[in-house]
């Protein structure tokens, strides 16, 4: 965001500026200026702004001069500067050469200033060396750390050299200023002559010898309207005269301003007059020592192009044949700027050794030098075979920025070409590269599209490249174009090919993509498709059976049973007989049979037992709670502990057995005050009977309690309730001893089960009416004449009713020796005069009802 801001602080700068300087210049209607870059020109008076044509957006750069600047000059020296200005900018405009600066759009005035428009352009050559005069503040980052590399100045020279040459031979012009303001250093990096404003024409006729009138230096001019006198010849002072050996003397000082610390020139004269005619002196007897910072190479010619003797100097040509320039560089450079001379064969064995001359370059060298040349190419289909491996040489060296801005943009129409095919063979090669330096949006606009054209291509020697290349960036296609677009057209072509090479290398690449993509894909899209290929070829086979072994031994991916058992296992086993298969690749499909065979056994096995033993458990289950008995037994101890304390012990099945009536307390917030009163009664009667004897137990208060105790000896209790509420009268018994004995018999009897006597009790201690085996009568003494209608147990329960009688009544007189009045209840009884058999056949038979009113 940073940087966005500056570039935006910048921009703002540049359009507030040029809308003062060019509110009515003409080359504002043409032209947008986007930056302001650097300075050209006598005095560095010409600023340079970055910009572009707004009709075709052409990057271009829009020279301006400020006439402001010299509003601290007398008017006549303005307005000669002003006249040599456009007198220079003019006779630009009309020379045409690659080693002369282009102008796209020329000279505009206005009343602020001058404008014209040129080629792209990068800075001066003063600004370059360090001359940063009338340039912006803060300096632009791609002056502040630019180096020239020895390879840029020999060619630099070398192309400032042959601009002389056409100037000198062809046009007959002298340039009279040769330093470094008037060369400008071009976008590519070319050095371009520029500032002919003191430049002086041939006035000779046609034939003649070349004539070019001199103008003495006038002291009295401003010195920015005169030559700049460190870089001017000698015999400007010696003879008064000049000639195209004056501009090699002026190259001459260039170099060793290049040279030289500090980038001073040799006489540092200024603009003092009286110091360069010393200089000029000096130089008649120029010591050796003072050229130690040139090049050793270049020295002695520079020593020569110095000579104070205009004829001892070299030519132009002469110059350009020096040793110093017999450099491979130079030479690539030079043959790159004259590349369209030559026909298809020479460039195609030109740009067969570039690419090591290429790893050699510096690389803005191979940027800004030799990139644009090898891009003019692509318009030429036969040759982009030979020239793209330098381009993508380039690009390995460039980081994501250069190759977004100066390779991407020239490689986009390439990707669609395909005649030749060598053109996708390299990009196939090269397609690593392609995906790690191009931003995600191109990789699916660009890059993936050629990639689709190149398996739908018709040349197999493309397919398969193409297929062989791909797993190798696979982790670099996104998931989306991996399933919708690229793995379909493979399956495509595996299907539709004619050739096993072709198909063999579609199952390889199948194989390869497999960890780039997730188990259901492979399940769905993978597996389904293996058996519909039309071919049965041993190598097709031997591809499909490696697919099939990758998926099942992958820890991500793997076939599930059902698949194998479906799809697979019915598609693989008849391939087992086919009689193209050697020992080996049998023995590999057989081991994978066996494999997948074993896998869906020993998997559905185990599935099976788990549901066996799921069935098991639930029939247990529903066993156990169908039936209550087994869930109180105490055969789950474990289930009791776990529900117990719950607060559920009133609904389980499984109550505690106690021998001792418990009486069980309802919560205290939920008891009644009659509740209250009668547990109270209830407890108050309990006591009573455990301190009294059998013999004179009261009839117990009946209390309801609500939750009844267990049951408990029902023979004495029911018999001693009986008889504390019969009469005093007491029956007399002949037998005592033997009516005792038979007595504690039947009570013996009574207690282990033999007579379940259970009478429902208004006490309420839960016990269950259950019919009696005597029908619930009570047994009475013999002489009552009274006997049990059960025919089973008549006789004998009729003599132990009379013994137990006899021996309560004995018991009763011991212990109170009060006799009992039976009166009330021999009323109610059958006259003992009858017999025994008599009374059997016709005593009456007591309903329950009405035997509970006389015990009662």
């Amino acid at each position: 965001m940073e940087v966005f801001n500056k570039f935006y602080s910048s921009v703002s700068n540049t359009v507030s500026q040029l809308s003062g300087v060019l509110p009515g210049n003409p080359v504002t209607r043409e032209f947008e200026a986007t930056q302001f870059i650097a300075s050209a020109g006598p005095g560095l008076l010409w600023k340079v702004y970055k910009g572009f044509k707004k009709s075709t957006k052409q990057e271009a750069s829009i020279f301006v001069f400020e006439k402001k600047q010299l509003e601290r000059w007398s008017k006549a020296d303005r307005d000669i500067m002003i006249d040599i200005l456009k007198r220079g900018i003019v006779q630009l405009t009309k020379l045409r050469h690659p080693q002369i600066l282009t102008v796209q759009h020329s000279l505009e005035e206005s009343r602020e200033s001058l404008a014209f428009a040129t080629e792209p352009v990068f800075a001066s050559l003063a600004n370059i060396l360090g001359n940063t005069e009338n340039m912006p503040h803060p300096l632009p980052n791609h002056i502040v750390h630019y180096k020239l590399y020895e390879v840029e100045i020999k060619y630099g020279l070398m192309q400032v050299a042959e601009g002389l040459a056409f100037l000198h031979n062809d046009v007959k012009l002298l340039h009279h200023n040769i330093c470094p303001e008037s060369i400008i250093v071009n976008q590519q990096g070319a050095w371009k002559i520029f500032g002919f404003d003191f430049c002086i024409a041939n006035q000779s006729m046609t034939g003649s010898a070349p004539f070019w009138p001199f103008t003495e230096y006038c002291q009295a001019m401003h010195a920015l309207t005169q030559p700049s006198l460190d870089f001017l010849a000698p015999e400007y002072i010696l003879s008064a005269t000049h000639s195209p050996a004056s501009d090699i003397y002026s190259l001459g000082m260039v170099i060793y301003s290049l040279h030289s610390t500090g980038h001073n020139t040799l006489g540092n004269i200024g603009n003092e007059y009286s110091k360069f005619k010393r200089f000029v002196n000096e130089l008649k007897t120029l010591s050796p020592s003072r050229l130690m910072c040139v090049n050793e190479g270049l020295r002695e010619y520079v020593k020569l192009m110095l000579n104070v003797t205009p004829e001892l100097r070299p030519d132009p040509h002469q110059f350009l044949k020096i040793p110093y320039f017999e450099d491979v560089g130079v030479k690539t450079l030079n043959y790159l700027d004259s590349m369209f001379q030559w026909d298809n064969l020479q460039k195609s064995q030109f740009y067969k050794g570039l690419p090591q001359i290429i790893q050699k370059m510096p690389h803005r060298i191979c940027i800004y030098r030799i990139l644009p040349c090898l891009t003019k190419e692509f318009v030429n289909p036969p040759m982009v075979p030979f020239v793209l491996p330098n381009v993508l040489l380039i690009a390995e060296n460039s980081s994501k920025e250069e190759y977004v801005k100066y390779i991407l943009p020239v490689l986009k129409p390439v990707m669609l070409i395909q005649d030749p095919i060598q053109i996708l063979l390299i990009f196939m090669q090269k397609m690593e590269l392609l995906l790690k330096l191009t931003p995600g949006d191109e990789v699916k606009t660009e890059i993936l599209p050629m990639l689709y054209r190149a398996l739908e291509s018709d040349a197999q020697q493309i397919q398969e490249l193409c297929l062989s290349v791909l797993p190798t960036f696979a982790s670099l296609i996104d998931y989306p174009a991996m399933k919708n677009a690229l793995l379909p057209r493979i399956k495509k072509l595996c299907m539709s090919t004619n050739y096993i090479s072709v198909r063999v290398n579609c199952l390889l690449c199948l194989g390869k993509l497999l960890e780039h993509l997730d188990k259901w894909l492979v399940l769905d899209e993978v597996i389904p498709f293996l058996p519909q290929i039309p071919s049965r070829e041993p190598a097709v086979l031997m591809g499909i059976l490696g697919i099939y072994k990758l998926t099942l031994g992958h820890k991500k991916l793997g076939i599930t049973k059902e698949v194998m058992a479906t799809k697979v296992l019915p598609f693989l086993i008849p391939l087992c007989v086919e009689n193209g298969l050697t020992l080996n690749q049998f023995n590999a499909l057989i081991s994978l049979v066996k494999l997948m065979i074993s896998k869906v056994e020993s998997e559905h096995r185990s599935k099976l037992e788990q549901l066996n033993s799921i069935q098991n458990e639930s029939k247990v289950m529903e066993h156990a709670l169908s039936s209550p008995e087994s869930l109180v037994t105490n055969t789950q101890p474990d289930i009791d502990r776990m529900f117990s304390g719950l607060g559920i012990e009133s609904f389980s099945f499984n109550k505690p057995e106690k021998h001792e009536p418990a009486i069980t307390v309802p919560e205290r917030s939920s008891l009644t005050i009659e509740d209250k009163q009668r547990i109270a009664q209830h407890q108050e009667t309990s006591r009573k009977f455990n301190r009294q004897t059998p013999s004179a137990i009261p009839t117990p208060s009946i209390v309801p309690l609500p939750q009844p105790p267990k049951a408990v000896d029902l023979t004495n209790t029911l018999l001693q309730s009986n008889l504390n509420q019969l009469t005093t009268k007491q029956f007399q018994a002949t037998n005592n001893s033997n009516s005792m004995a038979n007595m504690t018999s039947s009570c013996r009897l009574c207690s282990r089960g033999n007579y379940n006597l259970n009478i429902g009790s208004p006490i309420g201690f839960g016990y269950q009416n259950q019919s009696m085996p005597f029908d619930n009568q009570l047994a009475l003494p013999p002489s009552t004449g009274w006997t049990s209608t059960n025919s089973a147990t008549n006789t004998t329960f009729g003599n132990q009713s009379a013994n137990f009688n006899n021996k309560w009544a004995n018991n009763q007189s011991n212990q109170s020796n009060m006799k009992q009045d039976w009166s009330a209840f021999e009323s109610l009884l059958p006259s003992q005069t009858k017999n025994n058999s008599s009374n059997n056949n016709n005593v009456k038979k007591l309903s329950d009802s009405e035997m509970m009113d006389l015990l009662s």
